[in-house]
């Protein structure tokens, strides 16, 4: 390993025997990861887990789609019921955005074709390892695909149910201000119609979108929706109508 800090420690999930010795000997070279262990399918993957020593324990599954038995979707599910440190990579042998968008409903922090280069799949592991999402470009620059997912969130179980029914209130870092700001990206306005919805110029809005961005320790705005949206800090307003994605 060219970096003795690692960032990332990894477990691959593939039921081709080359395949994963294949991606083991390419991110083997990567700085900054570790691979852990390698299993062959969901089933051995849950029981790996539940076994492993803890200073072995990843923080970063690679996770086939296509798994015999268990799918990968599945597995994906309860990696992240169970283990909700741990971040999950999906490769699958097609990208495309219903695969990426059933691989985001189901927890993952990032979907990939098989044909990505080593460099790339390890920088993506690095990242998801640090806390990041990171789906498809192409599908978070197409707002309709965007929205839909954003949406599908809504309806997710969120933390913020129970602290109402128990009286709580939830710390968010957002003032008020970046909290509107961030339920007007999530109905799809653009930086325009935020600005003139909030009485306030296109470069305030776009200096509340740093600011969020600076607090949350994320890239891009999009990330900081989901993020607060799956803590229960911002609804979706439904008397908004979604606007353009521009930046």
């Amino acid at each position: 390993m060219a970096n003795s800090t690692v960032v990332a420690k990894l477990l691959i999930v593939d039921d081709h025997p080359l395949f994963r010795q294949g991606v083991h000997w390419a991110l083997s070279h990567e700085s900054g990861i570790q691979i852990v262990g390698e299993t062959a399918n969901g089933e051995e993957t849950l029981r790996w887990l539940a076994q492993v020593d803890p200073s072995l324990e990843p923080n970063v599954v690679l996770v086939d789609l296509n798994l015999p038995g268990m799918s990968g979707l599945e597995l994906t599910r309860q990696i992240r019921r169970q283990y909700a440190s741990i971040a999950v990579v999906m490769l699958s042998m097609h990208e495309n955005d219903e695969a990426a968008f059933n691989a985001l409903r189901a927890g993952a922090a990032a979907y990939r074709s098989k044909d990505i280069k080593p460099a790339a799949l390890a920088d993506i592991i690095r990242r998801v390892a640090r806390g990041e999402y990171v789906i498809n470009d192409v599908l978070m620059e197409e707002p309709r695909i965007a929205g839909r997912i954003l949406s599908q969130f809504r309806n997710l179980p969120e933390v913020q149910t129970l602290a109402d029914d128990l009286g709580i209130q939830i710390f968010t870092p957002l003032s008020e201000r970046e909290i509107e700001v961030l339920e007007r990206i999530a109905a799809g306005s653009s930086n325009k119609e935020i600005a003139d919805a909030l009485g306030i110029s296109t470069q305030t809005v776009k200096n509340h979108i740093s600011s969020i961005l600076r607090k949350l320790s994320l890239n891009d705005r999009t990330q900081a929706v989901i993020f607060a949206l799956r803590r229960g800090w911002i609804e979706t307003p439904q008397e908004i109508q979604p606007g353009s994605a521009e930046e």
